[in-house]
């Protein structure tokens, strides 16, 4: 058995030795205080406050989602009792699958335990149904997709992100024809770029393709009623299939497809990763409905927090910090090494209270290592400053290069700073 174990430790050193072994941080967060948490670290606890938090609007905490989810346990218990087929489909699910239907103006719903296994089902099954499918993928779609597409057995193509001349030279060189399914992001949650929505939908209308949309990192943030970016561009009646989370924005947990009836049908009846897995338990699925319906009636928290997202990069622009490009709510720093990368975060953590996890290879391409910030409506103008001046701190700290050449007095990385680099 021992030769067994040293296979799996030869493993992790390796991913220490690439300088991607990803280590969690043990929080606890507080109702009422969001963004702030509790850190645990051995003996060390302490109140830190979260920058890269997905819970984008701060749903999670919101008093009516938590009422909805204890009222809904309290009456039906806490598991859903089986899966779909077997006892576990409860009614609090059926309400979630009609009211995200509507959502997304489309006719039917379908609900799974998580965004990812959402996308590795629907992608899977939709193209396994569709005869001698051809996938064309965008070169920056999730791992969530990726595994879909590999998952398929279809043949595939990737097209170069965003990129509309490839992507239709790819689709001319396919007989008119031959069933073709192009699968792609709304918002890629790395770069905070957005596809060429409505261009994508008029490449499929004219080579005879399906579309499959992920907007994970968009409902409940975009659009007049949360919708996301297909809602805010008018678009949700040109893309076959939009799938979503729950877990994000709207601060739960699971994930969707919303299609025609037919198709969700079919991927209820084919997929054995929605077939054979216990349902979503009902006091999570009210408490996702509760969240929902609030975001359709209610723009302030998007609102919000746009303002901050929109300040945060404006003042750490500002400061000199190499803030990339986003058409989003999205915040990248900017790195460009791993060892550097968990540094800073390191840094911020320790010195100054502030948990930034950093994002990786293969999360992200090798030499585009960077910090992920994601402001909430609940990260005020005096966090913002904070979090400036304590990036500013850490970037002289690690000598790591400002946009603008300010304060880079010190251009070598201190050594010193990385005993246990990659850990």
């Amino acid at each position: 058995m021992k030769q067994y174990q040293q296979i799996f430790q030869n493993a992790v050193d390796a991913l220490h030795e690439e300088k991607r072994y990803r280590v969690f941080a043990d929080l606890q967060r507080q109702v009422g205080k969001f963004p702030k948490a509790i850190y645990r670290d051995g003996s060390d606890d302490r109140e830190i406050t979260i920058w890269c938090s997905n819970d984008y609007l701060g749903m999670g905490q919101h008093p009516d989602v938590i009422a909805t989810m204890q009222k809904v346990a309290g009456s039906m218990g806490a598991g859903a009792g089986g899966t779909r087929n077997i006892s576990g489909t409860n009614h609090p699910l059926v309400e979630l699958e009609h009211e995200l239907a509507d959502l997304h103006a489309k006719e039917a719903a379908l609900v799974f335990t998580s965004g990812f296994v959402s996308n590795e089902a629907g992608i899977s099954t939709i193209a396994r149904l569709l005869p001698d499918c051809l996938i064309l993928s965008d070169a920056l779609n999730h791992a969530s997709m990726i595994e879909g597409v590999r998952r398929s057995g279809a043949q595939k193509q990737i097209f170069r992100h965003n990129d509309l001349a490839h992507l239709e030279e790819l689709l001319a060189a396919a007989d008119i024809d031959r069933a073709k399914l192009i699968v792609f992001e709304s918002v890629y949650s790395m770069d905070g770029d957005i596809a060429p929505i409505e261009a994508i939908a008029d490449l499929a209308d004219k080579y005879n393709a399906m579309t499959y949309i992920d907007e994970v990192h968009a409902v409940g943030m975009y659009g007049e009623r949360g919708a996301g970016i297909c809602e805010r561009e008018g678009l949700m009646g040109r893309i076959d299939v939009i799938e979503g989370t729950l877990a994000k924005a709207y601060g739960t947990l699971g994930g969707y497809i919303t299609g025609s009836s037919a198709l969700i049908d079919a991927v209820r009846s084919y997929a054995p990763n929605f077939i054979f897995t216990t349902a979503l338990p009902p006091a999570i699925a009210a408490a996702a409905t509760t969240s929902i319906r609030h975001l359709k009636k209610s723009g302030v928290e998007r609102a919000a927090q746009q303002n901050q997202a929109a300040t945060a990069k404006r003042v750490l622009a500002a400061a000199g910090l190499p803030v990339m490009p986003s058409d989003t709510h999205i915040v990248p720093v900017m790195v460009g090494d791993p060892v550097l990368c968990k540094a800073a975060s390191d840094h911020l953590m320790k010195k100054h209270g502030i948990y930034i996890q950093p994002i990786n290879y293969p999360t992200v391409p090798r030499g585009t290592e960077r910090l992920r910030i994601t402001p909430t409506p609940f990260h005020d103008d005096a966090l913002i400053e904070h979090l400036s001046a304590a990036l500013v701190e850490t970037w002289k700290e690690l000598g790591l290069p400002f946009e603008h050449g300010q304060d880079e007095e010190e251009d070598a990385v201190k050594p010193e700073l990385f005993p246990a680099a990659g850990g």
